[in-house]
């Protein structure tokens, strides 16, 4: 089966922390992955938005 996509992400939501979840590459390599925690505060979802 041929690879379609570059990069996924998913998101799990908690009451107090979001971790985000991000697999990258180009096609011909092995994904990359990163796992990053952040707080449900103004400042936590901001830095979630600009990552």
């Amino acid at each position: 089966m041929e690879a379609i996509l570059e990069r996924c992400a998913r998101l799990d939501v908690h009451q107090e922390t979001v971790v985000a979840f991000v697999l990258y590459e180009n096609l011909d390599r092995k994904p990359t992955q990163e796992i990053r925690t952040f707080s449900t505060t103004t400042k936590g979802l901001l830095a979630l938005y600009d990552w």
